[in-house]
């Protein structure tokens, strides 16, 4: 450093994690000037205070933000900084989704193999039901495939699937064009997700199936491309099949249910089950909250996430829901009353849960 208090720009540039040619383009583009220019020799030196932006601003480059957005980020007061940083991030995501797709429907249109058709749906059905299976999707880091929804076509029914490992969802449609074979893949939920818009406003979808994609074919509307994914989808009807038997059955209506959740501010609840009545209680907020409620079977107490309960309640079928229990540790089973092609695992926990107790798988 000079004796002036000045780094020349080779000190400058170790510090802040940029190029000299980096800052020299910087300042030159009029994001980031020099502290002082010798004179004689051109040289560029820059200030200690310029450190913290010179480093915000590598970083902003880093997330790939155009130079005009990198300005007004720079010179913004901190809430606008964090909004445009937020809305370049959703276009980025934006844009790699489309990338996506678009990549997917390349690649379909350059492989030369047979297109085997699954089914034919109402697109608004179909939207619906992708949007209740997604609830139970989630990013985890070595496993993409919790990350996706299983398509399971058959004579008889399309079976869709996703698993959290915490919650389980299961969705049954019935197709007007029945696939003659059997076909099973899981799709990439991000792409399901992106055809969401145009599949509810089509009026009927025919869902055709090739190695690497999936393909919806929609009615005045370009075609939807879906990436499957390759890693094993998780067993879940072995899940199923070892089920323990049900001890305790209630019928309640799904908006009380919800309301009575909403109630409780607290991350967990317990579902206290009595003849006629469930009592929603928090762990934090221990008030009662009673919701009337048909119950055959023994008395119960069961404790949940609510990141678990409730989007398995609120994405059900119907006014009214079936909850199957079977003790306190083993798996929940939420189903409409009316409409019994929805079935949703969740996984209770313990009451005394803590940060080194982590919740119990499916």
């Amino acid at each position: 450093m000079s004796s002036s208090g000045l780094m020349p720009i080779g000190a400058f540039a170790q510090r802040s994690g940029l190029t000299a040619s980096a800052l020299r383009f910087y300042a030159d583009s009029g994001l980031l000037a020099p502290a002082e220019v010798d004179a004689f020799s051109g040289y560029r030196f820059y200030a200690v205070g310029q450190v913290e932006r010179a480093v915000l601003l590598r970083r902003l480059r880093e997330i790939g933000m155009p130079l005009a957005t990198v300005q007004a980020v720079l010179d913004a007061e901190p809430g606008e900084a964090v909004r445009l940083v937020e809305e370049h991030v959703k276009k980025v995501a934006s844009d790699a989704a489309t990338a996506q797709q678009h990549a997917a429907a390349i690649k379909a249109s350059l492989a030369d193999e047979p297109r085997l058709t699954v089914a034919t749906l109402s697109g608004p059905v179909l939207a619906a039901a992708i949007e209740q299976i997604l609830t139970a999707t989630t990013y985890e880091p070595g496993m993409t495939v919790l990350n996706g929804v299983r398509f399971e076509s058959g004579p008889e029914a399309v079976v869709l699937t996703a698993t959290d490992r915490y919650r389980l969802s299961t969705r049954t449609l019935v197709s007007s064009d029945p696939a003659p074979v059997a076909c099973a893949a899981t799709v990439d939920a991000d792409d399901l997700r992106a055809c969401l818009p145009d599949l509810r406003r089509s009026p009927e979808v025919t869902i055709t199936a090739a190695r690497h994609a999936v393909q919806m074919r929609l009615q005045n509307r370009e075609d939807c491309h879906c990436r499957l994914l390759s890693e094993p989808f998780p067993d879940y009807r072995l899940v199923l099949d070892g089920l323990s038997t049900v001890s305790t059955r209630v019928t309640v209506e799904k908006t009380l249910l919800l309301r009575a959740i909403e109630a409780i501010s607290s991350p967990r609840i317990s579902m206290v089950v009595r003849s006629g009545r469930i009592i929603v209680t928090g762990i934090v907020d221990t008030r009662d909250v009673p919701v009337p409620a048909s119950v055959t079977g023994l008395d119960a107490d069961i404790w949940f996430e609510v990141t678990t309960l409730y989007p398995a309640i609120s994405t059900a079928i119907g006014a009214d829901l079936l909850l199957d229990f079977r003790g306190p540790d083993q798996p929940a089973t939420v189903r409409s009353a009316d409409h019994g092609d929805l079935t949703t695992l969740a996984m209770p926990i313990q009451p005394e849960l803590s940060e080194a107790s982590p919740q119990q798988r499916l």
